[in-house]
């Protein structure tokens, strides 16, 4: 009796070590992708025409120093440095939490990246729900009648929205709502004369909506597409048949076996669309000059602010990195031949 016992401990424990071990495989991953995508970022950067003693000091200055202010600018910014030093140099100062100094806002990097990524982690969690929870919903009406009004409905708009372009969209609500309507802001974060400290939380919301739905209306589709796969799959089985010829009722189908049945994957899916979300963001906005993450990095590459884009890749790549983890993980707990590899057993 007690050797029975025993047994579920022992089964719950191997379990959990399993996916200790999984779990540990993955932040492991994430952290040897993100050591690669420096090294990468930094030896593109540095292979680049972009000259940093133009770029910091400019041309006009640079012509009426001396050799001496010349030798000791070159010596400050690493010119003539090999570059594995450099780089060596740089990692180690990264992993203090010191990315440099911004050329274009004279200011620590990391206050600069705080600042903007606020503001985008803003809009893109409001899209990243929005996308979400539409995507979800309406794969679930989708897929509960194959072939219906609804399906070919939810299917040809997933479709379409899947190969627009998210700054195409932006543009569109821009003119329809902002400039025909004008019942929505052209853009920004908050009223123009307003300081940040000032504006409110209505303020910030209303100037998101646009870039929110420009973002969440591309994001649905994926989602949406999957879930009603899923969805398929579960109402064309076996069981959902037997529970048909035992009486259920149609929504207790959908809900008992369908909904419960769809929703990890869905889950772990949407973790996974952060990187769409987050590439996105980058040209919407630029299209409603929301101060964000997306928007500085741009700035930065058309400014060469090399400080400030190698700090904005590294936490970008992070930030996706992350939620392709957490999706993993997700994974992980819903198929545990994932965890174990892929073997039988």
């Amino acid at each position: 009796m007690k050797r029975e016992e025993k047994f579920p401990v022992l089964k719950k424990e191997g379990q959990w070590r399993a996916f200790g071990l999984f779990a540990g495989k993955q932040i492991v991953r994430m952290a040897a992708l993100l050591f690669l995508v420096s090294i990468a970022a930094f030896f593109l950067l540095s292979i680049s025409p972009v000259d940093p003693l133009k770029t910091n000091v400019g041309q006009a200055a640079l012509g009426s120093m001396t050799d001496e202010q010349i030798a000791k600018l070159e010596q400050y910014w690493g010119v003539g440095v090999p570059m594995t030093e450099r780089f060596l140099s740089w990692a180690g100062d990264l992993l203090r939490g010191d990315m440099g100094i911004s050329l274009l806002y004279r200011r620590p990097v990391i206050q600069v990246i705080g600042e903007k990524l606020s503001n985008s982690l803003w809009l893109m969690a409001a899209a990243w729900l929005l996308s979400g929870t539409a995507g979800f919903l309406l794969g679930i009406l989708a897929g509960k009648k194959r072939g219906g009004l609804l399906d070919r409905f939810v299917t040809g708009y997933s479709l379409v929205m899947a190969s627009t372009p998210a700054f195409w969209i932006a543009m569109v609500l821009l003119m329809v709502f902002a400039v025909w309507l004008k019942i929505l802001p052209v853009g920004f974060s908050i009223p123009v004369g307003m300081s940040a400290e000032e504006a409110g939380i209505g303020e910030r919301i209303v100037h998101a909506i646009l870039p929110a739905a420009a973002l969440s209306l591309t994001g649905i589709s994926n989602i949406a597409l999957q879930t009603r796969e899923k969805m398929v799959e579960v109402m064309e089985s076996d069981y959902v048949l037997f529970a048909r010829a035992r009486g259920d009722s149609e929504r207790s189908i959908v809900w008992r076996h369908g909904i419960r049945n769809v929703a990890l994957p869905a889950l772990t899916l949407q973790f996974a669309s952060v990187s769409e979300i987050f590439g996105g963001s980058v040209l919407v906005e630029q299209v409603f000059s929301y101060p964000g993450l997306g928007q500085a990095a741009i700035a930065a590459g058309l400014g060469s602010d090399v400080p400030l884009l190698l700090g904005i890749t590294i936490i970008s790549a992070a930030i996706v990195f992350a939620g392709n983890t957490a999706a993993s993980l997700l994974y992980g707990i819903v198929d545990p031949r994932i965890r174990r590899g892929g073997r039988k057993g």
